[in-house]
C-alpha cells in the first residue's frame, strides 16, 4: 500500500513538472497556422479586424507600417507613418487613432494625413515608445509604453483626449482585452509572463483588484499580443514560442495551442465574414541566421481557418 501511494505520488509530481515545463501536452486541441502573407515584417503587432470594412489592420512596429489586409480581393495595402508604431484602433468616423513613438495620432485615410492627439508623456524623459493596445468597451483607447527598468505604463485616453495614468511600473506593456460583460479587464505586461485580471467599471474606466488571471509556463515564451472570443476564453501570441494559446481564463487552463512555423508570435485577432478566422502576425526582429534558416517564414501573416470558435467585434475609438 505504501509503496503504491509512493508511486503515485510521483506521477503527480512527474505530472506536474511535465504540465509545468511542457504544458502543451495537456492541451485539448492543437491547430495549424498557415501562411497568407510573406511579408517578412520586422515586428509585425497590432491585429485588429474591422467590423464595418472588413478588412484586417496591422502593423510593423520597426517599419512604421500600418497595413490593412482585404481578403475580399487579396491584396495588402500598406500606409508609411514615418516612425515606429506600437499600435492601430479603426474609429467611428473612418479614420485610425496610431501610437507612434512620439505620441498618439489620428490618421485620416481620406486626407492622407496625420494630426497629433497627445504627446508621448515619456519622451522627454526616457526612450519609451509606445506599444499594444485597444479600445474598451465604451470606447476610450488603451495603451502602453515599453521600457527599461520598469518604466513603462498604461494609459487610457478618453473621446475629449485626455490621458490618465492607469498603471505604472511597466517592463513591455502588451495585450488587452474586456470580458464579455464588461466587468473584467486582462492586461499583459510581457517581462511578469502572466495575464492579470481587473475589476473594470465600464462607465468611469477605472481599473481595481488586480490578480494573475493566467501564469504563462517555462518552455512557451512570452504573452505578447491577444484576443477573446464568444466563449470569453483569452488567445495570447507566444513570443518566442512559436504558437498562439487559448486560455481559460477564470481557471489558468491551457485549452488550445496553435502551432505557428515562425519563433516570434506577436499579435492575433479574430476577422473574416462570421469572425470564426484567427489571423497572427509575427517578428523577424532579434532573430539571428541559424533562427531565420529554421523559421524563414518569420515576419510573415498567418491565418487559422475555420478555428471552431468565434470572436467578437473589435471595439471602435469613439471619435467626436
Amino acid at each position: 500500500m505504501i509503496k503504491n501511494f509512493i508511486s503515485f505520488g510521483a506521477w503527480i509530481f512527474t505530472s506536474v513538472l511535465m504540465m509545468y515545463f511542457n504544458p502543451e501536452l495537456f492541451a485539448q486541441t492543437v491547430l495549424k497556422a498557415e501562411l497568407l502573407l510573406d511579408t517578412k515584417s520586422d515586428l509585425g503587432e497590432g491585429a485588429i479586424w474591422h467590423p464595418k470594412e472588413k478588412k484586417l489592420y496591422w502593423v510593423d512596429i520597426n517599419q512604421g507600417f500600418l497595413h490593412l489586409y482585404d481578403p475580399a480581393t487579396g491584396k495588402n495595402e500598406t500606409v508609411e507613418l514615418g516612425q515606429k508604431v506600437g499600435t492601430v484602433v479603426p474609429t467611428t468616423k473612418g479614420n485610425a487613432i496610431v501610437a507612434l513613438h512620439d505620441g498618439i495620432y489620428r490618421y485620416s485615410f481620406a486626407g492622407k494625413k496625420l494630426e497629433l492627439l497627445q504627446p508621448n508623456p515619456e519622451k522627454s524623459t526616457t526612450n519609451n515608445r509606445f506599444n499594444d493596445g485597444k479600445c474598451d468597451p465604451a470606447g476610450r483607447f488603451w495603451v502602453g509604453t515599453i521600457g527599461a527598468n520598469n518604466s513603462a505604463a498604461l494609459y487610457r485616453m478618453d473621446a475629449d483626449k485626455s490621458v490618465h495614468v492607469m498603471k505604472r511600473d511597466v517592463g513591455t506593456s502588451n495585450g488587452i482585452v474586456w470580458s464579455l460583460d464588461k466587468k473584467t479587464m486582462y492586461y499583459i505586461d510581457t517581462n511578469t509572463g502572466k495575464v492579470v485580471a481587473y475589476d473594470y467599471d465600464n462607465r468611469t474606466g477605472d481599473i481595481s483588484n488586480p490578480r494573475d488571471a493566467v501564469v504563462i509556463p517555462r518552455g512557451m515564451g512570452g504573452p505578447d499580443g491577444s484576443t477573446i472570443d464568444s466563449e470569453g476564453m483569452i488567445w495570447v501570441a507566444h513570443w518566442g514560442g512559436s504558437c498562439v494559446a487559448r486560455w481559460n481564463p477564470k481557471t489558468g487552463e491551457l485549452l488550445c495551442k496553435v502551432e505557428i512555423p515562425a519563433k516570434h508570435v506577436t499579435s492575433c485577432a479574430f476577422g473574416g465574414k462570421n469572425l470564426d478566422t484567427l489571423y497572427i502576425t509575427t517578428a523577424r526582429e532579434g532573430l539571428g541566421e541559424k533562427d531565420l534558416q529554421e523559421y524563414p517564414l518569420s515576419g510573415g501573416l498567418f491565418v487559422v481557418k475555420p478555428v471552431g470558435v468565434k470572436g467578437v467585434k473589435a471595439n471602435l475609438f469613439v471619435e467626436k
